[in-house]
């Protein structure tokens, strides 16, 4: 599939016959881009993860796809970008635990050997997502910002000055590992929020489909409103905290279980109930392209202004 998407200015480090690589590594899919020197998509590709198959062969078969891509559009990679799920050391992974075997790869490395790029910028997937949202889409204009994502897991990122916080270790906005229930230490958000979470309770419901298939059950009142309102309820306290604390102009939420109109109104009905000032809450209009425009977007920034 090919498609085409408008970039920024025109940037005098870049020429027009170079390409950019972005990969987006996700614990349910993979995709992987090819843009022109502006950031503009020229083509890109799906592909399933298949976590429970481990590391390595995912990170082969986007390498051989990435591989493909670059061939079929034709012209030199002067950059590439990776947003991949975690805290990125240049050693290794943290708090990645959907595709086992992901915290010892060495992505940079990996995409350099593999491709011969030479320049190679990794970040966390929300990360990417976030700047693509500061670069290209709903946060332009608003600061801060808050970008939630709820695909396979839930974390958040932070925008402020147009910059996308990391933190201290680079383990900014991990709210997935947040304390939720009791008795203390309870258990994690993301094991009650989250694409996973959400597929497990839709098997302990009897609904097919898993979090889609709970989300689709749940527009009617029943049994599978109820146990998906006290999931959301749980996600809802953790974002109002985290609105109290940053006060963002703009929330713009991200992910496939982001998509669900049930789900987000749910969200912005309890923020609205709550929070003295509540922001903007959006949907992404990138769909699921956030992260892969934010890799492309890191392959861009990685090259310097003049060469």
């Amino acid at each position: 599939m090919s498609v085409r998407l408008a970039g920024r200015g025109a940037d005098p480090g870049i020429r027009t016959e170079e390409l950019l690589l972005g990969i987006d590594f996700g614990g349910t899919k993979m995709a992987v881009g090819v843009a022109d020197g502006q950031g503009r998509l020229l083509a890109h590709r799906r592909v399933p993860t298949h976590a429970e198959r481990g590391a390595p062969q995912a990170l082969d078969r986007a390498l051989e796809l990435a591989g493909e891509l670059v061939a079929e559009v034709g012209g030199p990679v002067v950059a590439a970008g990776v947003a991949s799920p975690g805290v990125v050391r240049p050693d290794g992974i943290d708090l990645a635990p959907n595709v086992p075997g992901w915290e010892r790869l060495r992505l940079a490395d990996a995409v350099r050997d593999s491709l011969g790029v030479a320049r190679v910028a990794v970040d966390n997937d929300l990360n990417a997502a976030a700047l693509a949202e500061l670069r290209l889409g709903a946060l332009r204009d608003a600061d801060p910002g808050l970008v939630v994502g709820i695909g396979t897991g839930v974390a958040a990122a932070v925008t402020v000055g147009g910059t996308v916080l990391a933190g201290h270790r680079g383990a900014a906005g991990e709210i997935g590992y947040a304390v939720t229930g009791g008795p203390w230490p309870g258990t994690m958000l993301e094991l009650d929020f989250s694409g996973r979470a959400l597929d497990r309770l839709a098997d302990e419901l009897g609904v097919a489909g898993g979090a889609a298939g709970l989300a689709a059950a749940a527009e009617r009142p029943g049994a599978a409103r109820d146990a998906l309102t006290v999931r959301v309820d749980e996600l809802a306290r953790h974002l109002v905290t985290c609105c109290l604390l940053l006060d963002p102009q703009r929330v713009v939420l991200v992910g496939g279980v982001a998509g669900s109109t049930l789900i987000r109104g749910l969200l912005v009905d309890r923020l609205t109930e709550v929070l003295p000032h509540r922001p903007d809450v959006v949907l992404s209009r990138f769909a699921d392209d956030a992260a892969l425009l934010g890799a492309v977007t890191l392959a861009r920034e990685a090259v310097p202004a003049a060469r």
